[in-house]
């Protein structure tokens, strides 16, 4: 009998496969078609300090190996997710919950966290430094190693619970940003986020998507994920969540081989919303097809032979 189990921040998940935050909604959505305490946890739709109604239509664009989106994190602001969204949650959802949070300040970030951080069910804080889609916040901060450290430390000041900074592909060093968040006092690095793209409508010869750019998505950026993920690995000593294009049992097991403790999927989730399960169901036969008997003996297994 296989081993799925992992460790994230001390607390135990019984598989690393967790739903990335804006292809999940806030869970019941998804609650209505299979039992989602099969899952490791899932990270929640980004959360702002105000309500968004995020980006102008279009922003959604297919392409021949995933999709661009620019939605532009629309949420119904912090307040109401903790009145509304998580009490719904719990009727459905019996195990922590990973809190997605994004901002447009320094103070953003950490009233936003510091209200999450006092829900019961909230088990992590993934603060996301690298939303491609919003203008004069989200990626801002992330694609410096200062403006990182600056929003883990204003975030860890004002937090109890783990912190895990959700890093931007689009930067030219992503271990020397992944660094500067360790020194500053985060528990994990979540990667990748979206790589910036764009399509042009030849009929109308303009951009499909009402931003010009969105956020690429899906099978198309796995191998970047891999890369990075490898990388950061190397670069800190806390735990990596890995993310980026993952469609299958092998992409989890791969992402673990560079180092990463557990997995989200995204874009995936918007194909097939059965996706995180099949996965999960999955997983054990691909274990024993690679010899793995325990995952957490793989995490990083890539860097020692």
């Amino acid at each position: 009998m296989v081993n799925t189990s992992v460790e994230l921040s001390g607390i135990r998940l019984e598989n690393p496969i967790i739903p990335a935050s804006g292809t999940f909604g806030y869970g019941y959505e998804f609650a209505g078609l299979y039992d989602i305490n099969c899952l490791g946890t899932f990270s929640f739709k980004g959360t702002t300090l105000e309500p968004r109604f995020g980006n102008p239509t279009p922003r959604i664009a297919e392409t021949s190996a995933g999709m661009l989106n620019a939605v532009g994190l629309q949420n119904p602001g912090v307040q109401q997710v903790i009145a509304q969204e998580l009490p719904r949650l719990r009727g459905v959802f019996h195990k922590p919950v990973m809190a997605n949070v994004s901002g447009f300040s320094v103070e953003d970030y950490a009233r936003t966290c510091a209200l999450l951080d006092r829900e019961e069910q909230v088990g992590w804080l993934e603060v996301n430094i690298s939303c491609p889609n919003v203008h004069g916040g989200g990626m801002s901060f992330g694609t410096s190693p200062e403006s990182a450290a600056e929003v883990t430390r204003a975030v860890k000041a004002v937090t109890t619970k783990p912190v895990y900074m959700k890093l931007s592909p689009n930067v030219t060093d992503i271990a020397a940003i992944a660094k500067a968040c360790e020194a500053a006092g985060a528990d994990g690095i979540s990667l990748i986020n979206t790589l910036q793209g764009m399509r042009i409508d030849p009929k109308t010869r303009r951009p499909v998507l009402a931003n010009q750019t969105g956020g690429l998505s899906g099978p198309a950026i796995f191998p970047v994920a891999v890369r990075m993920v490898y990388q950061v690995y190397e670069a800190v000593r806390i735990p990596v969540i890995g993310m980026g294009g993952v469609s299958t049992a092998r992409d989890v097991i791969e992402l673990m081989l560079a180092g990463a403790t557990a997995v989200e999927v995204g874009a995936a989730n918007l194909v097939d919303p059965f996706a995180c399960r099949n996965i999960i169901d999955d997983l054990p036969r691909v274990m024993e097809q690679y010899g793995i008997q325990d995952l957490k003996e793989i995490i990083g297994g890539a860097h020692h032979g």
